[in-house]
């Protein structure tokens, strides 16, 4: 089975009100006018996450991400996201300076290394579902 999760981050100001999304498909992956209609993920994530800058909240909708995967007992997958700082910090290609943000790394690669995941940029386009439901949350 392929499990692909999407992951965004968003913050009105940065820093600022914050929120995540994410999204867990099996085998195939919607666009968003088709997830929009009612396509139906393993799991979707759109929760506000207070103040925060844009950088940890991507960290944090990667942590959202993580938990839901092992709260349904899925140890693989792809995960996707538009921020190539947070991919190139978590595949070793750039250093984390930032103490916050070095704290959310930890606990990324904490429960990473409790499965097999494998963490690739994408460009936004392609990440628009997890936009969509990280910017969703602000209107609730």
């Amino acid at each position: 089975m392929n499990y692909y999760v999407f992951t965004d981050g968003a913050s009105k100001g940065n820093p600022g009100q914050a929120s995540v999304g994410a999204v867990c498909f099996l085998n195939e992956v919607p666009d968003l006018n088709e997830f929009k209609r009612g396509y139906n993920p393993v799991f979707s994530i759109s929760e506000s996450i207070g103040y925060k800058t844009n950088n940890e909240a991507e960290y944090h909708s990667l942590l959202f991400a993580l938990e839901k995967l092992f709260e349904k007992q899925i140890k693989e997958a792809q995960i996707f996201m538009d921020s190539e700082l947070v991919v190139k910090q978590l595949n070793g290609q750039y250093k984390v300076k930032n103490e916050n943000l070095k704290t959310l790394w930890l606990r990324v690669n904490e429960l990473a290394r409790k499965g097999k995941f494998v963490f690739r940029h994408v460009p936004r386009e392609k990440n628009s579902i997890a936009d969509y439901l990280a910017n969703l949350a602000f209107k609730s």
